[in-house]
């Protein structure tokens, strides 16, 4: 993985414009994670939008989702790959509506540091569950990822007290190597 002193000017230019400090990613010691070069539709949601993902996660995705349902248990997509670009925007949306920006990376990655822009993370989401909500730890789907993402390569990428500082997330995994 690149180090801090390997990021990119672009992504240093975009933590600059959020008024994001260096200090504080190595603090966290976040992870800087290069924006995918290969994607392809690895589910599209019910309102149609399609989500990406590197093609060995959108396989294996495929896979566990129906792993899932010929287990009575239905998992969705909400959120896949996304840009560094896309990244700023969302973190500039919150900043916009009154959030510190402490609070708002308690939640979002800096831009550069999500692992959405591997195209091997994803947000799940359930019938009858508040996407991106730490209820989501409640449902059926969460216990039958729990039990069963390992077997697809996914794992929890933030549990309660993870070392990078955010909010326990039970709906985001990732595919592959993680840091946590």
């Amino acid at each position: 993985m690149p180090t801090l002193i390997e990021c990119p000017e672009r992504i240093r230019s975009v933590l600059t414009s959020l008024e994001i400090s260096t200090d504080l990613i190595a603090a966290r010691s976040l992870v800087l994670h290069p924006e995918a070069q290969e994607l392809v539709v690895a589910a599209t949601g019910d309102d149609g939008r399609e989500h990406m993902l590197a093609p060995a996660a959108a396989a294996k995705w495929r896979e566990m989702s129906a792993a899932a349902l010929s287990d009575g248990v239905v998992i969705k997509i909400g959120s896949a790959f996304r840009s560094v670009d896309r990244q700023a925007e969302i973190i500039r949306a919150k900043l916009a509506e009154g959030l510190s920006l402490n609070t708002v990376l308690c939640t979002s990655a800096p831009p550069g540091y999500s692992e959405h822009h591997s195209g091997r993370a994803i947000d799940v989401t359930t019938e009858g569950g508040g996407p991106l909500e730490p209820e989501f730890e409640k449902t059926r789907a969460f216990q039958w990822m729990s039990k069963n993402a390992g077997q697809f390569g996914f794992a929890l990428s933030y549990p309660a007290e993870n070392p990078y500082g955010y909010d326990y997330e039970p709906w985001h995994w990732c595919f592959g190597p993680t840091e946590v």
